[in-house]
């Protein structure tokens, strides 16, 4: 007779993160396995990592640490969820900072300033919220379940272009066509 035990996989964790870059592979390879043991899809999976980046990113960036900690020390939090449904839900906490988490516009040239744009294409929804504590939390559903690989297929449809003499009054489109390998070589 064989015994099976099944095992407990954790629907949800929640982490004390470093406030700096420090923990941020941490939590993501944490995150990583952990969604990968309950089974969620690797496309899902790659979102939220990316997303929990930013929202980490953002906080060490614009926020305080938790608690009564100066700048640079101390924590922020960390945490995700799997319902049963299985929406997935990433949320990072800091001590909250002089601005309001808010999508950006910035130049071309900008270093930064991109993070709640990416948030913003990959998620299903986000949202801020405050306690009276002071501390700010950036909650993200990642995914919804009834639409798995919905955004990578959107976003295949979207960059895949027609041939260039299938394009109406382009006017030089049929100059290609007929150009042979030899002539390019």
């Amino acid at each position: 007779m064989a015994l099976v035990v099944a095992q407990e996989v954790p629907t949800s964790s929640s982490m004390a993160v470093p406030h700096g870059p420090a923990g941020v592979g941490e939590a993501r390879h944490r995150m990583r396995d952990q969604l990968r043991t309950g089974g969620v899809a690797e496309t899902v999976i790659d979102d939220a990592v990316l997303i929990l980046s930013e929202l980490l990113s953002n906080a060490c960036r614009h926020g305080r640490p938790l608690g009564d900690a100066l700048s640079g020390d101390g924590d922020v939090r960390a945490a995700w969820r799997v319902e049963p449904t299985g929406r997935l839900t990433v949320e990072v906490t800091d001590g909250g900072g002089p601005t309001r988490p808010v999508p950006a516009t910035p130049s071309v040239t900008a270093r930064g300033g991109r993070g709640l744009n990416i948030i913003t294409a990959l998620a299903d929804d986000w949202g801020v919220r405050d306690d009276a504590r002071g501390e700010v939390t950036v909650w993200v559903v990642v995914h919804k379940a009834a639409h798995t690989a919905r955004r990578r297929d959107d976003f295949a449809a979207r960059v895949t272009a027609p041939a260039v003499s299938a394009i109406p009054d382009l006017g030089f489109g049929d100059t290609f066509d007929g150009l042979d390998r030899r002539g390019l070589d």
